[in-house]
């Protein structure tokens, strides 16, 4: 039970709640050219940055920086977790990740890989047959391994299936990827930062309440189940409370009420009360930060997110690969998008407005200037309708 937990003092409207959770995002708000110190800038700015595989527009995480950061040379990511500046890890999902928060995943990397179970322990000669081929030519791909697929969704080869468990554990790293997506791999010690590796791990206490921290700085607003689904947290939000209200009674963190009568939200402390309307119009990666706590979404910006690419095409309701169209504090559509690359042509299919959304020029505008700047982020030299 929790005692001696301060209540909220201010109660918000749910616009608010809805400007400042936009507002945390950093979308750009015109045709730009980002660097590749702008993208580092944005993944530690939003805390992880979810990526996939699906290529029918583009990958997600380019999607969801060239919302933030514009236009940015394609090989800027590979660099970045090259020279250590970034990592891979399970965050929200497979995610890109400021470096320096590496100690505060090193508990997890203790427990075995999440699909394949304790591969390392089960197989300890391929590890080290796997592990000296890394030190001696890394970095190094699954490709410069002998061996066939195995067979399940993936069809990884052994060397790969250990490759996967070694980055799992912490021992290799993804210094960068070639051929489109293909992961290298190489010894941590030669990819992160060595004050980063030597540095203390966090007791859990500690590294709850920085999760925390900024899960909801990164967001601007989340409720405690937001914070737990942003990490994806083991033990749901009874793990969190205590350091949650611990956050507050500091005075780090705030507790508002929400007019809607629905559970309190946390937001830094000192938030704008009324923050301006967003200004911003963009295509949203079906992944994007902003979506991934579907229930918050749906109560404060009234949108109901689906991801149908998994689903038969007779039961999409939308398409294969749609992208949410935010326009100013709202998500007033969905665009079924396809990159024809050999053409040069982003592909509108279809773009479907929300409920009670009308048509007008003004919002024509907004659709054309956001499939803009995503066509010049793909590298597209043109849009238009199937």
């Amino acid at each position: 039970m929790r005692t001696n937990v301060e209540r909220p003092v201010r109660t918000v409207s749910v616009t608010a709640l809805r400007r400042v959770a936009i507002g945390a995002q950093g979308y750009a708000t015109r045709a730009r050219t980002g660097s590749r110190r702008e993208v580092e800038t944005a993944i530690r700015a939003l805390s992880c940055v979810q990526l996939d595989s699906i290529t029918a527009v583009e990958r997600s995480h380019r999607i969801t920086l060239g919302s933030r950061v514009g236009t940015y040379p394609r090989e800027t990511i590979s660099r970045l977790l090259g020279r250590g500046r970034i990592f891979e890890y399970w965050a929200h999902e497979a995610c890109l990740i400021p470096v320096e928060e590496w100690p505060l995943f090193r508990p997890v990397m203790r427990n075995q890989h999440p699909w394949h179970g304790d591969v390392i322990g089960q197989n300890p000669g391929l590890a080290e047959e796997v592990r000296a081929a890394v030190r001696e030519r890394g970095p190094i791909a699954s490709r410069d391994f002998d061996g066939k697929g195995g067979g399940g969704m993936w069809n990884w080869k052994p060397a790969k299936v250990m490759l996967e468990a070694l980055w799992n554990s912490g021992e290799v790293v993804i210094a960068g990827r070639v051929s489109g997506f293909q992961r290298l791999y190489d010894l941590a010690e030669r990819v992160i930062p060595k004050e980063i590796l030597d540095a203390p791990e966090p007791d859990e206490a500690t590294r709850l309440r920085e999760l925390v921290l900024r899960a909801v700085r990164s967001r601007g607003v989340l409720s405690e189940a937001g914070v737990v689904e942003h990490w994806r947290l083991r033990g749901g939000t009874a793990r969190i409370t205590p350091h949650v209200d611990a956050l507050v009674r500091d005075g780090v963190l705030e507790r508002w009420a929400v007019e809607d009568g629905g559970p309190d939200v946390l937001v830094p402390a000192g938030t704008d009360l009324d923050p301006p309307r967003p200004t911003a119009s963009a295509l949203l990666s079906p992944f994007d930060n902003l979506l991934w706590d579907r229930p918050f979404a749906r109560r404060i910006l009234g949108f109901d997110h689906l991801i149908e690419v998994y689903k038969p095409a007779p039961q999409r309701q939308y398409g294969y690969y749609v992208l949410p169209l935010l326009w100013r504090d709202r998500i007033v559509g969905r665009a079924d998008l396809k990159s024809d690359r050999s053409a040069g042509t982003l592909v509108v299919k279809a773009f479907h407005r929300e409920t009670g959304v009308r048509r007008s020029a003004a919002l024509d505008d907004a659709f054309e200037r956001a499939l803009d700047r995503l066509r010049r982020v793909i590298g597209l030299e043109r849009s238009a309708s199937a």
